[in-house]
C-alpha cells in the first residue's frame, strides 16, 4: 500500500479493504449528492428527441426488435448499439418520465469516479493521489455536461467500460492470461459499442506499460524481466485492430455529419486553440456551455500560434522533467483528445466540454502525483495537503453545483449559452423551441430569425419559422421555408420532419396530391413516423377513402397514442359502419382526455 504525503491510508482507516471501501462509499455520497438535482430536470430539446423521446425504436422498450435495430442503425451518425439498448432500457423501467434516465446517468458517473479511483490506486499502489484524483473527476464542472445531459448517456457509459478495460489490464499485466486478455478485449468492445471516443483505449495502455505499470525493459534494467517496446506493440494488434474496426465504421455513420468546407489549415488552427482552450477550462472552468460554435474560417490565427506554441512548450518541459507520471499524464490528455479535436470535422462544434471527459484524467493524475511529490519534498505538514485538497475541491463544487443549476430548464440553459458564446444559431434555435413550448410564438419566431440571420442555411430555423408561418395561414411562405430545409440538410429525421410538415402545409392548401407525396416521402426517411401516417389518413378521409384513412390512423396510433387520432378512428370506423370498433376508439380517447368534447371539438 503506498504512502501520500507521508500520511498512510492504513494507519487513517485500519485495513487495506476498510480504507478502498470507505473511500469508494465516500466518493459516491459526494457524487450523488452533488448531483441529485438533475433528476427534476427536463428533456433538453436538443439531441433528446432523438434519442428518447421521439425516437419510436427506444419507444419499444429492450425488446429484440430494439436490439436488431440497434446493432444495425447509423441514426444520429453514430454506430453505437449498447447506447442505443441502455435508452431501450431505461424505457422499459420508467417509460419516459426523464427522472428515471437522468438518475441512470447519474449511477454511471458515480461508478465511474469509484472505477477511477479503484484502477490509479491499484496500478499505483497511492491511495491519497489516486482518491484525490477520483475526486476532482467526481466535481470537476466540465464533465456536468456528460452527467446531465440525458443523450450524453454514451459518454459516461463509454467510460465505463473504458476503466473497465484499464482495470482488467491491471489484473492481466500482473499475471497475463488469455482469460484475462479476454477481459481487457470484451471491455474495450462494449466502450466503442458505446460511443468510438474509447477508440485511443490500446495506446493508453502502452503509457500504462511505461507508468505506472513499468512492463518496459529500459524501467527494469539490462538484467529485469520487462518487454521491449516492440513486444508491448505486438500483445496489443487484436485492439488495434478493434480501433480499425471502429474507425471504419464510425466514419461511415458519421459521413453526412463530416464538414469537408474546413481546410486542413482552420482545422489544425482550431485543434491547437481547443487544446488550449480545453487545458484553461480545466483549471479556470468559467464560461461552460453545451455548444461552442466553430469559428470556420474566421478562426483567430494569433491565438492559434500561441496555442500552438504553448503546446509545445508544455510537451518539451514535461519530456525534460524525466518524470515518467508526468509524462504519461500529458501524453493521455493530449492523445485521447485527438480523436475529438476536429482534425476531421464532425458536427457544428468547435469544442465540446464533453469531450475532456476521458482526456482530463491525464492532467489530473499531473497535478495530484506533481502537488504529492512538491509536499513531500517541502516536508509540508501533514494538514497542508488535506487543506490544500478540500480547498480546491470546495471552490469546484460551487462552480458545478451553479452549472448543474443550468441545466433545470432549457429556456434557463440555452439563455445563458447565448450570453456566454457568440453567433451561436444552434442556441437561438434551442431558445427559441423553449419559448414555443411556452406559446410564446412571436417572441421564438424572433430568435428563429437570428437564427438564420448567422446561418441562413440553418435546418432547425427554417423548419421552425415554417411552422411559425404555417400556424398563421401564410401556407405558401410555410412551404417555401420546408423546401428550403429539405435543401439544407441529409438528417433523416430532419428531412422527415420537414416533409411531415410540408405535407400538412399542402393539405391545409388544399393541395392534396402534394401533401401525399411529402408524407409517402417522409415516411420513406423515417418509416416510424405517426404524424405521416396521421396525415395520409386525413388526405384519404378528404378523398372520399373512409377505410384506407382508417388504416392510416391505425398505424400512426401504434406508434403514438393521442386523443385526436382516436377521435379520427371513430369517425371512420363509424362511417365505415363499424360502430363497435368506432366505440371502442372513442373510449381511448376518454382515458387519454379529461375534457373529451373540447378534443372533439378541436379535431373538427
Amino acid at each position: 500500500m503506498g504512502k501520500d504525503a507521508g500520511f498512510s491510508a492504513v494507519a487513517a482507516f485500519g485495513s487495506p479493504r476498510k480504507t478502498r471501501l470507505i473511500s469508494c462509499l465516500l466518493l459516491v455520497l459526494v457524487t450523488f449528492a452533488l448531483y441529485n438535482p438533475v433528476g427534476r430536470d427536463p428533456y433538453l430539446n436538443w439531441d433528446d428527441n432523438a434519442y428518447v423521446y421521439e425516437n419510436f425504436h427506444v419507444h419499444a422498450g429492450l425488446t429484440w426488435e430494439t436490439v436488431v435495430w440497434a446493432f444495425t442503425t447509423h441514426t444520429e451518425s453514430n454506430w453505437h448499439p449498447v447506447t442505443w439498448m441502455s435508452h431501450a432500457l431505461d424505457v422499459t423501467l420508467f417509460g419516459l418520465n426523464p427522472a428515471g434516465p437522468h438518475y441512470v446517468n447519474v449511477l454511471l458517473h458515480a461508478a465511474n469516479v469509484v472505477l477511477l479511483f479503484l484502477f490509479l490506486e491499484a496500478a499505483t499502489g497511492f491511495v491519497w493521489r489516486s482518491l484525490a484524483v477520483a475526486a476532482l473527476f467526481a466535481v470537476h464542472p466540465l464533465n456536468v455536461e456528460s452527467v446531465a445531459w440525458i443523450a450524453e448517456r454514451k459518454n459516461v457509459l463509454s467510460m465505463l467500460f473504458f476503466l473497465a478495460g484499464l482495470m482488467a489490464y491491471v489484473w492481466y499485466a500482473r499475471k497475463p492470461s488469455v482469460g484475462r486478455y479476454l477481459a481487457v478485449f470484451l471491455s474495450f468492445a462494449l466502450g466503442l459499442m458505446a460511443k468510438p471516443q474509447v477508440i485511443t483505449f490500446p495506446c493508453v495502455l502502452l503509457l500504462l506499460d511505461y507508468w505506472p505499470l513499468g512492463r518496459t525493459r529500459d524501467l527494469q534494467g539490462e538484467g529485469g524481466s520487462g518487454h521491449n517496446w516492440r513486444y508491448l506493440f505486438l500483445e496489443k494488434i487484436p485492439l488495434f485492430a478493434l480501433s480499425a474496426a471502429s474507425a471504419w465504421i464510425t466514419m461511415r455513420a458519421q459521413a453526412g455529419a463530416m464538414h469537408f468546407e474546413y481546410p486542413v489549415r482552420v482545422r489544425l488552427e482550431n485543434a491547437a486553440l481547443s487544446y488550449g482552450k480545453y487545458m484553461l477550462k480545466a483549471f479556470w472552468p468559467a464560461g461552460l456551455a453545451p455548444l461552442y460554435p466553430h469559428p470556420g474560417v474566421t478562426v483567430s490565427v494569433p491565438q492559434a500560434v500561441v496555442a500552438a506554441i504553448a503546446l509545445v512548450a508544455v510537451t518539451i518541459a514535461v519530456f525534460l522533467s524525466r518524470r515518467r507520471y508526468l509524462i504519461v499524464g500529458w501524453l493521455w490528455f493530449v492523445g485521447t483528445l485527438v480523436p475529438m479535436i476536429g482534425l476531421v470535422q464532425v458536427g457544428v462544434q468547435a469544442m465540446a466540454d464533453r469531450y475532456a471527459y476521458i482526456p482530463l484524467i491525464g492532467l489530473f493524475v499531473m497535478v495530484c502525483w506533481g502537488a504529492g511529490d512538491l509536499f513531500l519534498n517541502l516536508h509540508v505538514p501533514r494538514a497542508g495537503p488535506f487543506l490544500a485538497a478540500g480547498a480546491v475541491l470546495a471552490a469546484l463544487t460551487a462552480v458545478t453545483q451553479r452549472q448543474i443549476g443550468f441545466w433545470q430548464d432549457n429556456l434557463v440553459l440555452w439563455t445563458h449559452t447565448l450570453e456566454v458564446t457568440k453567433e451561436n444559431y444552434i442556441a437561438e434555435d434551442c431558445v427559441g423551441e423553449a419559448l414555443e413550448a411556452q406559446g410564446k410564438l412571436d417572441e421564438a419566431a424572433r430568435h428563429s430569425e437570428n437564427a438564420v440571420r448567422i446561418n441562413p442555411k440553418d435546418p432547425i430555423a427554417n423548419l421552425n419559422l415554417g411552422a411559425y408561418q404555417q400556424r398563421k395561414g401564410n401556407y405558401p411562405s410555410a412551404i417555401t421555408r420546408y423546401q428550403a430545409v429539405l435543401r439544407f440538410t441529409q438528417n433523416p429525421r430532419l428531412l422527415a420532419a420537414a416533409l411531415t410538415d410540408l405535407g400538412y402545409a399542402y393539405y391545409s392548401a388544399g393541395q392534396l396530391e402534394a401533401a401525399q407525396r411529402s408524407f409517402d416521402s417522409a415516411l420513406g426517411e423515417q418509416s416510424l413516423n405517426p404524424q405521416a401516417w396521421m396525415g395520409l389518413g386525413l388526405v384519404a378521409a378528404k378523398e372520399g377513402n373512409v377505410a384506407l384513412a382508417a388504416e392510416d390512423y391505425a398505424k400512426a396510433l401504434r406508434l403514438q397514442p393521442s386523443v385526436a387520432g382516436y377521435l379520427l378512428l371513430a369517425d371512420a370506423l363509424e362511417t365505415e359502419g363499424q360502430k363497435e370498433s368506432a366505440q371502442a376508439a372513442r373510449k381511448e380517447a376518454a382515458r387519454l382526455s379529461r375534457d373529451l368534447n373540447g378534443a372533439a371539438e378541436h379535431v373538427q
